[in-house]
C-alpha cells in the first residue's frame, strides 16, 4: 500500500506572552493518505540431496562352522562399518519426504480440484496478511490451484513488497501471473474498500466513508455517538461530549455489501481495541509520566494529548520530543510556571478547520483554544497513529518547552528567546 504522503506540519506553539506584540502563526498543517504495508513473500523448501560413497573391498569371510558363530573375537565384530547402513536409511527417508513433498499435495490437488474454472470468487485479503497467508487463501478458494506457481509469479513480477490488502473478485483456476497483477493494482470489488488516514476527526472521516462506501456522511456522524457503543467497548467510559473522536482507528478496511454506518464504526471500534487497547501499555506509561513530570492523566487524556501530537510532529523521534514540551508545559516547568498551557495550534485549528492566526488566539473563546485554557482539549483533535500514541507514552527526556518544526528543519529550545531565534 503507499506510503503517507504528508503535507508537512510546521507548527510551532510559542509561549502565549501578552507582552509581546508579535508571534509566528501556526500555518503548518498537512492532508494525508494511507499507510503502506508490504506484504512478505513465503520461503520455499529446498531439496536435499545425498552423495554416495564408495569404500574398500570387503574382506572376504573365511568359512566359519555354525556352532562357533558366535564366539568370533571382538575384534573381528567391530571391523564392520555402520556407515553404509546409515546412509541407506538416510538415503530411504529422503526418497519418502520427496515424495511427500512434491507429489502426494500434487496428487490430493488433482484428485480434490473438481471446481470449474472461470467462476467468479470474491476474496478478502487481511491487513498485514503474510504471502503464506495470502497463497493459502488463494488456494483454498481455487483461484490458483498451486501456491508454488503463485510464488514463482510474485517472484518474477518483483512484487514481495506491493501486495495490497482489500477486497478482490478472482475467477477460479485463474493465471497466477494475472492474480499477482491485480493485487499489485489493488482492491477491485467496487464500493468495498475504505482507507482511512492517521490524523483524521470524526467529520473527516464520515466524508471518507461517503466517497467509498456511499454512507451519507451526516448519517455516519449521527450514528458516531460513544453512548451508543460504550456497553460493548468498555474504554468508551470515559469519553467527553459523547464523541468518538480519537477512537475511530485509522487504517485500510475492506467491506462486503449492504453496510451501515454502524458496521462501519464497529470494524474501527474492533481495531482500536485490538491494536491499542490490547497492545499498548497505558498503565505503566501512567507511572512513568507520573514519576517523571508529576502530572497523573488517565488513558483518555493520554489519547487526547496524542491526537495533539499527531498534528505536531512528523515521525516518532519528533513526536517523542514534541510530546517532552507538552508534558513539560502542562508540568509548569520553566516559563510556563503557573502556567500549564499547552499553547498548541492544532488545537483551536480543530475548531476553525483551516489556518490559525493571532486574530484567532486573541479572539476565540473555544474550549479548543490551548492558549487561553489551561490542560488539555475536551477531546481528542484527531484519530492518531498508534506511533503518536506510543511516542507519547515514551517522551523525550529533555527540558524544553519550545518547538519549531517544517519540512527540513527542526528546533527545540528551553527559553522563549532561543526559541524565537531559531526560526527568525
Amino acid at each position: 500500500m503507499p506510503k503517507d504522503e504528508r503535507k508537512i506540519v510546521a507548527n510551532t506553539p510559542g509561549s502565549h506572552r501578552p507582552q509581546k506584540t508579535s508571534r509566528p502563526a501556526g500555518t503548518r498543517f498537512r492532508t494525508d493518505a494511507p499507510a503502506s504495508h508490504g506484504l512478505s513473500s513465503a520461503k520455499r523448501p529446498a531439496g536435499t540431496r545425498f552423495a554416495s560413497s564408495a569404500g574398500a573391498p570387503a574382506r572376504q569371510p573365511q568359512p566359519q562352522p555354525a556352532a562357533s558363530a558366535y564366539r568370533q573375537s571382538k575384534s573381528s565384530r567391530r571391523s564392520a562399518s555402520p556407515v553404509p547402513v546409515i546412509l541407506g536409511v538416510l538415503l530411504a527417508i529422503a526418497v519418502v519426504a520427496g515424495v511427500a513433498v512434491f507429489v502426494f499435495p500434487k496428487m490430493f490437488s488433482d484428485a480434490g480440484s473438481s471446481v470449474e474454472a472461470g467462476q467468479t470468487v470474491e476474496l478478502t485479503i487481511p491487513d498485514g496478511a503474510s504471502g503464506d497467508v495470502i497463497a493459502s487463501l488463494l488456494s483454498e478458494a481455487h483461484v490458483v490451484e498451486d501456491p508454488a506457481e503463485y510464488y514463482a509469479a510474485v517472484k518474477k513480477l518483483g512484487a514481495e513488497m506491493s501486495l495490497r490488502p482489500g477486497m478482490y473478485e478472482f475467477k477460479t483456476h485463474q493465471d497466477p501471473a494475472e492474480v499477482v497483477k491485480l493485487l499489485v493494482a489493488g482492491p477491485n470489488a467496487s464500493g468495498s474498500t475504505l482507507t482511512v488516514p492517521e490524523g483524521k476527526t470524526v467529520a473527516q472521516t464520515a466524508k471518507l466513508v461517503e466517497d467509498a462506501l456511499g454512507i451519507p456522511a451526516a448519517e455516519f456522524i449521527a450514528q458516531a455517538k460513544a453512548s451508543l457503543y460504550v456497553e460493548d467497548y468498555p474504554f468508551l467510559a470515559d469519553v467527553a461530549n459523547d464523541s468518538l473522536e480519537g477512537f475511530l482507528f485509522p487504517k485500510t478496511y475492506a467491506f462486503s455489501s449492504d453496510l451501515s454506518a454502524d458496521d462501519v464504526i464497529r470494524a474501527m471500534l474492533d481495531q482500536y481495541e485490538k491494536d491499542v487497547i490490547g497492545a499498548v501499555d497505558f498503565a505503566g506509561a501512567r507511572a512513568e509520566i507520573s514519576q517523571r513530570y508529576g502530572l497523573d492523566l488517565s488513558d483518555y487524556e493520554l489519547l487526547t494529548l496524542a491526537s495533539v501530537v499527531e498534528r505536531e510532529g512528523l515521525n516518532a523521534d519528533q513526536r517523542s520530543h514534541v510530546a517532552s514540551v507538552f508534558f513539560n508545559r502542562l508540568a509548569g516547568k520553566g516559563d510556563f510556571e503557573g502556567r500549564p498551557y499547552l499553547e498548541s495550534d492544532a488545537t483551536l485549528m480543530y475548531e476553525t478547520g483551516g489556518e490559525v492566526t493571532a486574530t484567532d488566539i486573541e479572539t476565540s473563546n473555544s474550549p479548543y483554544n490551548s492558549y487561553k485554557n489551561s490542560g488539555l482539549p475536551p477531546t481528542p483533535i484527531c484519530s492518531p497513529s498508534v506511533e503518536a500514541i506510543l511516542s507519547t507514552l515514551r517522551p523525550t527526556d529533555s527540558n524544553d518547552l519550545y518547538f519549531f518544526i517544517t519540512q527540513t528543519e527542526e528546533y527545540f529550545s528551553e527559553t522563549y528567546d532561543e526559541h524565537m531565534q531559531s526560526w527568525e
